[in-house]
């Protein structure tokens, strides 16, 4: 009898550990529980999946949350030796339909909206900026 109940209580603890790794997998934090009502409108990422990977955002939001703005970059996706920029506009502005790769991201007109830039490099260093074109 013991040795069965041995078992019936190993079973029970895998059993509450597997729904505990479950429940913790399935609640991970994401953009959508951040403030501020963050659409991303415009979205580039280079075809190369072979090298480094460039990966460019612009992004509306109702607020100027600067914390939330540097974990929206946060959790954006980054790849080693690659490079992800997101650029923060509010919402009601004007804003680029479409960002491409190089040094001008979108055009130039657009740049007096911008309110926060966000860049995490190959090495993964980040930078953020607030008005980074003023």
């Amino acid at each position: 009898m013991n040795k069965r109940r041995r078992k019936y209580l190993m079973g029970m603890a895998v059993a509450l550990l597997l729904v505990w790794i479950i429940a913790d997998a399935t609640n991970e934090p994401g953009v959508q529980d951040l403030p501020g009502n963050f659409e991303e409108v415009a979205l580039y990422r280079n075809e190369n999946n072979t090298g480094p990977i460039i990966r460019i955002y612009a992004v509306t939001l109702t607020d100027t949350l600067w914390s939330e703005m540097r974990e929206y970059g946060n959790f954006m996706p980054h790849t080693k030796y690659g490079n992800t920029k997101v650029f923060f506009f509010r919402k009601g502005s004007p804003v680029p339909a479409k960002v491409t790769p190089g040094t001008e991201n979108f055009s130039p007109e657009l740049k007096k909206y911008v309110l926060a830039a966000y860049e995490k490099d190959a090495m993964g260093t980040v930078s953020f900026r607030k008005y980074p074109f003023l």
